[in-house]
C-alpha cells in the first residue's frame, strides 16, 4: 500500500510517513499539542516551509555562499560524529550475570524508604577540615560548635544539622557514605563537587531491601552507563593513536 501524500511544496510530495519522522523530533513538551488537529496542521505548515526556502535559497544561490558551505561542514561533522557515537554505543549494554553480580554487591544502594538524619561541615580545603576534625576527636570543640565555625554550608547556622532526608537526595558520595555509616561515628572527609565534609549520622534507618526485578531498571541503566563511558574513552583513544591529536 503507497505511503498516504499529506502536501506538495515545490514540486515535493511528502509522505506521512516522512511528516511522522519530523514529529518524533519535535520537543518532548509539545509532544501533545501536535497530536491534536490544529497542532498538527501547524506542524505540517512549519515542515513544508523549509521546503518552500529550501527552493527560494537554491534559487538565490545561498547553497553556494562560503559561509553557508562552512556551516554545512560543521553541521555534517557533528551529525556524523554523534550518529558513529550512538550506533557504537547501542549494542553495549550489561547481561544478567553482570546484573546479578552488581545487585549482590550493592543491595543496600537499593533499599526502599532507606532514611537518615545528620550533621555535616562542609569546607573547601582538606587540609583545614582535617584540622577541625581533630579538634572535634580531641574534644576541643563539639561537632555542633565546630560546624557553627567553620562550615561554608548554610546548615551551619543550626549546628550542620541537615534533618531527614531519603536516599538519593544528597549526591552520590555524600549519599553512599551516609548510608554505609556507623551511628554517632565522624566520617571523612568526604569529598563530593561542593567540597570536603565531614559527617555524622545520628539516625539511620537503612529501609527494606529491594528485589533483583524491582532494583533491575535502576541496574541497566547504572552498568548501562558505566559500560558505555568506558567503551567510549576506549574507542577515543585508539582514535587517537590512530588518527592523532594534538592541543596546541
Amino acid at each position: 500500500m503507497a505511503d498516504k501524500i499529506v502536501a506538495v511544496v515545490a514540486g515535493k510530495e511528502i509522505t506521512e510517513a516522512e511528516f511522522n519522522q519530523f514529529l518524533e523530533r519535535i520537543p518532548e513538551q509539545n509532544r501533545a499539542y501536535v497530536q491534536t488537529e490544529e497542532g498538527r496542521r501547524q506542524a505540517l505548515t512549519q515542515y513544508a516551509n523549509y521546503f518552500l526556502f529550501e527552493a527560494y535559497g537554491k534559487e538565490k544561490k545561498y547553497d553556494e555562499d562560503e559561509e553557508y558551505q562552512k556551516v554545512l561542514a560543521s553541521t555534517v561533522r557533528e551529525l556524523l560524529a554523534q550518529y558513529t557515537l550512538t550506533q557504537e554505543m547501542k549494542d553495549i549494554v550489561p547481561t544478567e550475570e553482570e546484573c546479578r553480580e552488581y545487585y549482590e554487591k550493592n543491595k543496600a544502594s537499593f533499599a526502599q524508604g532507606a532514611k537518615a538524619k545528620a550533621k555535616h561541615i562542609l569546607m573547601d580545603s582538606e587540609e583545614k577540615i582535617l584540622k577541625v576534625l581533630d579538634d572535634i576527636k580531641a574534644g576541643v570543640k563539639s561537632f555542633e560548635d565546630a560546624a557553627r565555625e567553620h562550615s561554608t554550608c548554610p546548615s551551619s547556622a543550626q549546628g550542620g544539622d541537615l534533618g531527614t532526608f531519603t536516599r538519593g537526595q544528597m549526591v552520590p558520595e555524600f549519599d553512599h557514605a551516609v548510608f554505609n555509616a556507623e551511628i554517632g561515628k565522624v566520617l571523612g572527609p568526604v569529598k563530593t563537587q561542593f567540597g570536603y565534609h565531614l559527617i555524622r549520622v545520628d539516625e539511620l534507618d537503612k529501609g527494606e531491601e529491594a528485589s533483583f526485578e524491582k532494583a533491575l531498571p535502576q541496574i541497566l541503566s547504572q552498568l548501562a552507563n558505566q559500560k558505555q563511558n568506558e567503551a567510549y574513552m576506549a574507542l577515543r583513544a585508539s582514535l587517537i593513536e590512530k588518527y592523532g591529536l594534538e592541543f596546541k
